[in-house]
């Protein structure tokens, strides 16, 4: 199987023929969340039926950061470089504070507990966005089996003043998402439903209006073929990146496929980093890659 699809001329100089996929490490359950600290030169990932938050550098290599997590998921880091995390067993948003303490952000809506926070990105103005699907309180793979006391949702999260607003309730099951470099849109999987097939699983895009505090539209931008879309980032030039069935696939702002990066198994998510935020890594199912590509991932959110 060829490292690289084609679909559309403009991918060749997305890529670099001469650069590898590496297995950086494997042997996890299921990999999720990850976010990388260019001042520690390190990326974090959840090893999520682990229960086990890990740490990759280039020199050290694996090793645990956080055990157990909470059984987390989705992670990203707010303006101050603090690490904001997805809990799927405490049903909350959580910030590690820069003494380590961890500090939870929000674990109610309305008085009833969220269900199992999924993916979680940060805007420039410092709030918090993220989706909330039950499957994290599905089974017991993920966190363990409880009861749903809200519908799924999108939320947004001032950590200033602490307010929670529902931003979309009309999902199935939302799961990552991703701002555009400007901000201007926001990007989120919707993954349908947990167990068999579903025709209603794509890629939405909304408008982001009212300076950031509302969002308006939400078509249907992309339907990922094979599988469905999970974790998403965007490059400095507005492309998405988005996870797949087969590997990573990236995606102009008009919803075209411009190509592919064959891994031969389900991505769950992925994000840029290294140096100049051009190295892609990839949560593979069980397997940790990363390969260099000729883009550098949006600087933020």
């Amino acid at each position: 199987m060829a490292l690289f699809t084609i679909e559309d001329e403009r991918f060749q100089s997305l890529i670099l023929r001469n650069a590898p996929l590496v297995k950086l490490a494997d042997g996890f359950a299921w990999l999720e969340g990850p976010v990388w600290f260019a001042d520690q030169d390190c990326l974090l990932f959840s090893d999520l039926p682990n229960d086990r938050i890990m740490r990759w550098t280039g020199d050290g290599g694996i090793s645990v950061f956080r055990a157990p997590s909470g059984f987390a998921n989705g992670h990203t880091r707010d303006i101050q470089g603090r690490l904001i995390g997805c809990s799927h067993q405490n049903r909350c948003i959580t910030r590690t504070e820069l003494d380590g303490r961890i500090t939870i952000l929000a674990d109610r809506y309305q008085g009833r507990r969220l269900n199992a926070p999924n993916d979680v990105v940060c805007t420039s103005d410092g709030t918090i966005w993220f989706t909330d699907p039950i499957y994290g309180i599905s089974t017991d793979y993920e966190g363990g089996k409880q009861s749903s006391e809200l519908p799924p949702a999108l939320y947004r999260l001032d950590p200033g003043d602490g307010s929670l607003a529902i931003m979309a309730d009309d999902f199935t099951g939302p799961n990552g998402l991703c701002f555009s470099p400007d901000e201007s849109r926001l990007y989120v999987a919707e993954t349908g439903r947990q167990f068999g097939p579903d025709p209603d699983r794509h890629i939405r895009v909304f408008d982001v209006v009212a300076e950031g505090t509302r969002l308006s539209g939400g078509r249907v931008f992309h339907q990922i073929e094979p599988g469905a879309a999970d974790g998403l980032r965007c490059d400095d030039a507005g492309r998405l990146w988005s996870s797949a069935g087969d590997g990573v696939h990236c995606i102009d702002p008009d919803g075209h496929v411009l190509g592919r990066i064959n891994t031969g198994c389900a991505v769950s998510n992925l994000t840029f980093g290294g140096r100049n935020r051009s190295r892609l890594f990839i949560c593979a199912s069980h397997t940790l890659y990363g390969i260099y590509t000729n883009v550098r991932g949006a600087e933020r959110p």
